[in-house]
């Protein structure tokens, strides 16, 4: 069983917003994890992740952005949003001191924190995991959005589905090529952006969530 534990913390120029800790008794690793633009933290699916990475010994924190927290539909300006990931990761530290520490999220989350890890190297992350890495809107293929990558300076893991319209994959390969020993790509057949696949596919879509999180784990113990 894994303990469930609400937590507030401050942004800057953001205000207070909450935050989730779920920790299982023998927690190996923590994933400070941020979700996407259109649901918050307790979307099901991003529950149902953290309950699959409490199954395989990692800690959760999951948190709101302001503009979530506060209910609005227009995410914040990309500062406060960088400013959030910056909070929650010193959140994350103090709640669970001693666990190494690992950042990401769901599409935008997960771009936001790379975003901050460009600008203010996060301390104690040790990786970045990315969970449907926005590279382009839908129809509109383009490379921009990866620019900020090669000042990272930790690993990236890239978890990307083959029906994913906000990544082809034809762009984002060469990005992870070029990007060398720093970013390793898992591709999930047949997911879409929000990784529910086909019925061809012959899996679920809960079978899908434990392979992203038994997958992350994996590369965790590799970096």
């Amino acid at each position: 069983m894994a303990a469930v534990e609400q937590l507030r913390f401050e942004v800057e120029d953001g205000g207070e917003v909450s935050a989730r800790l779920m920790r299982p008794a023998k927690a190996r690793r923590l994933l400070v994890l941020a979700h996407g633009a259109g649901a918050g933290m307790n979307h099901p699916f991003m529950e149902m992740l953290a309950g699959e990475f409490a199954h395989v010994g990692f800690a959760t924190l999951r948190y709101q952005f302001p503009y979530m927290e506060e209910r609005r539909r227009v995410p914040d300006a990309p500062a406060v949003l960088t400013a959030t990931v910056v909070a929650a990761v010193r959140a994350a530290a103090e709640a669970a001191p001693g666990l190494p520490l690992l950042a990401g999220g769901k599409s935008m989350g997960g771009r936001m924190t790379s975003q901050a890890a460009a600008q203010h190297a996060l301390d104690g992350v040790r990786g970045l995991v990315f969970f449907g890495f926005p590279l382009h809107p839908p129809k509109q293929p383009g490379t921009k959005r990866a620019d900020h990558l090669a000042k990272v300076t930790v690993p990236m893991l890239f978890l990307q589905g083959t029906r994913d319209t906000f990544a082809d994959l034809k762009l984002l390969r060469p990005i992870c090529a070029k990007l060398g020993s720093q970013a390793t790509l898992h591709v999930i057949e047949t997911a879409d952006h929000s990784f529910h696949v086909l019925k061809s596919s012959g899996r679920s879509d809960a079978e899908v969530l434990r392979e992203l999180a038994e997958r992350a784990a994996a590369w965790a113990e590799g970096i």
